[in-house]
């Protein structure tokens, strides 16, 4: 029982990234990218909006938002969306994103190429940066029946303290 309780937590996180459970987004490299564009050329062009959204946890003094609110992509195409992060405190602070998409169906299909997610982010006190997603959304998602009224996919992010972040 034990174990079972240490491998619960991995376990659950890989089936979440393999078929895209809860909101969970895959991480693909370029050549995934490249041949879903590849494959989005025989899709027609089809259109998806994008809906970007962020906040913050009660305890990380930082403004957080996304540049554009929402942007219309063609599927399999990479696009790339900005979002902005300020240190509104005195001291610096090392803040990580958690993040999901909605409706839950499409996080199998939405694939992020570079994120700021996937690091640590350190502000200085009053430092603001830009920090950017390189993704797309798998043509694959046309062929799922249960995408088919999907016109558009929120994502979202929360950023919260890191745990060995000073203050």
């Amino acid at each position: 029982m034990l174990g079972l309780g240490f491998a619960a937590v991995p376990l659950y996180n890989l089936f979440c990234r393999v078929t895209g459970f809860a909101g969970t987004t895959q991480v693909a490299t370029d050549a995934d990218a490249d041949l879903a564009a590849r494959m989005a050329a025989s899709a027609g062009g089809r259109m998806i909006s994008i809906r970007f959204d962020a906040s913050t946890a009660r305890d990380l003094p930082w403004t957080f938002k996304p540049v554009q609110v929402s942007d219309n992509v063609a599927i399999g195409q990479r696009d790339m969306a900005f979002y902005t992060a300020r240190n509104n405190s005195s001291v610096p602070i090392t803040g990580t994103a958690t993040f999901n998409v909605t409706p839950e169906q499409a996080g199998r299909y939405f694939n992020k190429i570079q994120c700021f997610c996937f690091t640590e982010q350190t502000l200085q006190p009053g430092q603001e940066v830009e920090m950017p997603v390189l993704y797309y959304v798998d043509p694959a998602a046309l062929d799922d029946p249960n995408m088919q009224d999907v016109e558009q996919i929120t994502l979202s992010y929360t950023f919260h303290k890191a745990k060995d972040s000073a203050q």
